[in-house]
């Protein structure tokens, strides 16, 4: 148990110092932020925050604020470090948690300009687990350099097991290789989604083949759709459906994303659909 806390240490001081390298080295491409998502008003506070998240001062201001609790992660035991570091990582659990449900175009901005995708699942988990990553580690004995030092500890497996979770749970790792990629000239830079050409069939076929398709299947009542259109990074789709003997409205959302593309459905009563 006492291993397992001090590895905790060690993981979080590496993130937090990873995740300052990154806000003051690489920075978001500037875009503008649309004020409508699904077609749905952007409300001024979640708009403020995804402002706020893009400035470049605040940025510098909390990858310098990460620096610091890194360090003394490694260089001290105190408690209310501990304490400091698990209530940042709370904060930012909920942050990407709202950023996903209110604001899907926008990246979470984690690790600078390698977090400007949109937020998924995957970076939602990684904020849960190292929130319970500081919980675990407000009991260990040992500051992070004297777990390195002590030839007792036996945290390494405990460690790469960790590391090699957070390397599945981050998406900036592709985009890390992709730009490492585009610097020596192989490959091509990916197109924006929201600029991106998607031909419709280029949806259907993403749309066909994903869990949200399969789950409502049964559900759909007609092949033909009752309306398509595209906004920003999503093209939607809606086909009329029955559900619990009612008349329905299945509304497909489907990224335009020219790779990891996703897909997400919703029921509505019939009269709420209007065409964007």
């Amino acid at each position: 148990m006492v291993t397992f806390q001090n590895t905790q240490v060690l993981l979080l001081a590496m993130v937090l110092l990873a995740a300052c390298l990154a806000k003051l080295t690489i920075r978001e491409r500037v875009a503008d932020a649309p004020d409508h998502v699904h077609g749905v008003p952007v409300p001024a506070g979640l708009a403020g925050l995804a402002a706020l998240r893009r400035s470049r001062g605040l940025n510098v201001g909390l990858g310098l604020g990460e620096g610091v609790l890194g360090l003394a992660l490694l260089v001290t035991s105190q408690f209310s470090v501990r304490l400091a570091t698990t209530l940042a990582f709370a904060a930012a659990t909920w942050v990407v948690g709202e950023l996903r449900v209110r604001r899907p175009d926008a990246g979470c901005g984690c690790f600078g300009g390698l977090s400007a995708k949109r937020v998924g699942r995957r970076s939602v988990a990684r904020a849960l687990l190292f929130t319970g990553a500081g919980i675990a580690s407000l009991g260990a004995p040992m500051a992070g350099l004297d777990v390195l030092r002590d030839e007792h500890t036996q945290v390494g497996p405990v460690l790469i097991l960790e590391l090699a979770l957070f390397a599945a749970l981050s998406p900036e790792l592709r985009e890390l290789l992709d730009r490492r990629s585009r610097a020596r000239g192989l490959g091509r830079p990916e197109t924006p989604c929201e600029r991106r050409r998607s031909p419709v069939s280029e949806t259907y076929a993403a749309l066909y083949d994903s869990p949200a398709w399969l789950e409502h299947e049964n559900a759909v009542a007609s092949a033909v759709p009752l309306e398509v259109w595209r906004e920003g990074c999503w093209r939607f789709v809606v086909f009329p459906a029955r559900w619990d003997g009612r008349d329905m409205e299945i509304v497909f959302a489907v990224s335009t994303a020219e790779r990891g593309r996703e897909v997400r459905a919703a029921l509505v009563p019939a009269r709420m659909t209007t065409a964007v």
